[in-house]
C-alpha cells in the first residue's frame, strides 16, 4: 500500500501483520470490502467481528484473533471449541503447520513461503482432500496494513491510506 496517505505509519498499534481493532476496514468499492464491527468472546477468548460483502451480494461474517503466540486464530460460534489456525506470524520461511489439525479433507497444510520485516506470504494445500491436493493459493499480510491485496482504501487504528 503506498501513496496518498493521512496519518503516521510510526503507530505502535501497527506491528501486527494484521491490525485489529472496531472501524477497521479494507475497501475495494462499495460492494467490496471487509471490516471489524464489533468484538465478542468465544470459549472465553476474545474475537474481532470480521463482515465482509463480496461483490455485492454475497456477504461473510468471521471471528479472528491473534494469539498469545502470534498465530492468527478463527473460531466459529456454532462451535465453539474448533478453532482454524490461518497463520502464524512467528514462522519462518519454510516452516509449515496445519490450519486444523485433524487430518480431515479440510485440514490445510500451510507452509511460510516469503517472510521480510513488513510482509508475510502463506501458501495452503489441501494435502489430505484427493482431488485438490497440489492446488494451492497464496494468502499474503503487510505488517500494519493487513491483508496484501489490491485495496483501494485502508483504514486501519484511525488512519486512513488510500492507492
Amino acid at each position: 500500500m503506498s501513496s496518498c496517505k493521512k496519518g503516521s505509519d510510526q503507530n505502535p498499534m501497527n506491528d501486527s501483520f494484521l491490525p485489529m481493532q472496531i472501524g477497521n476496514y479494507w475497501w475495494m468499492s462499495a460492494s467490496s470490502y471487509t471490516e471489524i464491527q464489533d468484538t465478542l468472546h468465544i470459549n472465553g477468548k476474545l474475537y474481532y467481528k470480521f463482515y465482509s460483502l463480496i461483490g455485492g451480494d454475497a456477504m461473510s461474517t468471521t471471528y479472528l484473533r491473534i494469539d498469545e503466540q502470534n498465530k492468527l486464530i478463527e473460531a466459529y460460534l456454532d462451535q465453539p471449541l474448533k478453532t482454524y489456525t490461518r497463520a502464524d506470524f512467528n514462522a519462518k520461511i519454510g516452516d509449515r503447520f496445519f490450519t486444523l489439525g485433524d487430518q480431515t479433507v479440510n485440514d490445510y497444510q500451510v507452509t511460510v513461503v516469503a517472510k521480510s520485516n513488513s510482509e508475510m506470504i502463506f501458501e495452503f494445500d489441501m494435502v489430505y482432500h484427493p482431488n485438490l491436493n497440489g492446488n494451492t493459493f497464496k494468502v499474503g499480510y503487510l505488517k500494519g496494513k493487513g491483508w496484501a491485496e489490491k485495496w483501494k482504501k485502508i483504514k486501519i487504528n484511525g488512519l486512513v491510506y488510500e492507492n
